[in-house]
């Protein structure tokens, strides 16, 4: 437990910076797709200098520089998803939803190693579901947008699972280089799918827009995505993604400071939250009695 202390409170910062993303995600004018776009072309270009100009390198085997290209692809359907359901429905549906990611993970990091899935994991992802039912059994006014978020909570959960394995292999700056690049590109076709007929498939930023965009790559992707791939050679993704699950809680506080009333939830979600909460902080515990590993 003294050993996961200090990773633990440094996931729960990187938690808190991206609740703050669905909140960028909402004061920037542009499109959703065109902050995912922005967001990845900026974030690959700053761990491109960071790379150029310091001791790591990009070089990797071809095939997994494919395979980390091809996981990007799968990020940026992660945070298309994610930034679209902040528009179709709010924040907190947005963020809530990401709840699930454990369920999913529950699931598929068993798979990917040939274990057997966990009664002890399942039931802490059930928990998780049982917060979110709690939530939204009297309230379900966004389903569109509770149906992509949880569609990004399934895009979290394969790439986290795909991550762990290449902490094994490739330093962090190279991983999140890669990925952000295949992000980038795996954008560029549904900016001119998704184009409204007539319209101009991408835009400028305007000066705001722009240090929205930049606190989003440099802080809240190039920083926390980085140190995020560092903390999974300690953590499993399954107990990465259970601490994740705070980050709807994070993020409702922010959207009410930020967005008042077109962001308060009733009774249920602050219900639902809690049992989150309990499953997130009990998890550790657990763990060590059941020897779970990280």
């Amino acid at each position: 437990m003294t050993a996961l202390k200090y990773p633990y409170l440094r996931l729960h910062f990187l938690v808190l910076l991206w609740a703050f993303t669905a909140i960028l995600g909402l004061l920037i004018s542009l499109s959703y797709i065109e902050v995912v776009f922005y967001r990845t072309l900026f974030s690959a270009l700053a761990l491109a200098v960071i790379i150029a100009t310091g001791r790591s390198s990009f070089a990797v085997p071809s095939r997994a520089a494919l395979q980390l290209l091809l996981t990007g692809v799968i990020i940026a359907l992660h945070w298309l998803l994610f930034f679209g359901a902040a528009r179709y429905a709010n924040a907190s549906v947005s963020l809530i939803g990401l709840s699930t990611t454990t369920l999913w993970t529950s699931f598929l990091e068993p798979a990917a190693y040939r274990r057997r899935i966990s009664m002890v994991q399942v039931l802490f992802g059930l928990a998780v579901i049982g917060g979110l039912y709690i939530i939204y059994k009297d309230d379900f006014a966004y389903g569109a947008g509770l149906l992509m978020s949880l569609g990004s909570a399934l895009m979290a959960a394969v790439f986290s699972v795909l991550n762990h394995r290449f902490v094994r292999r490739f330093a962090p700056l190279q991983i999140s280089f890669y990925e952000m690049l295949g992000a980038w590109l795996g954008t560029l076709p549904f900016l001119w799918l998704l184009a409204a007929p007539g319209q101009q498939a991408i835009h400028l930023p305007g000066l705001s827009d722009t240090g929205y965009l930049l606190i989003l790559a440099l802080v809240c992707t190039v920083y926390a995505y980085t140190e995020s791939t560092r903390l999974l050679r300690q953590l499993s993704a399954f107990a990465s993604n259970l601490v994740i699950n705070l980050e709807p809680v994070y993020g409702i506080v922010l959207a009410l400071l930020f967005f008042g009333e077109r962001e308060r939830m009733n009774t249920g979600f602050y219900l639902g939250a809690t049992a989150i909460m309990i499953a997130v902080l009990a998890y550790p515990v657990v763990r060590r009695r059941f020897n779970l590993g990280a």
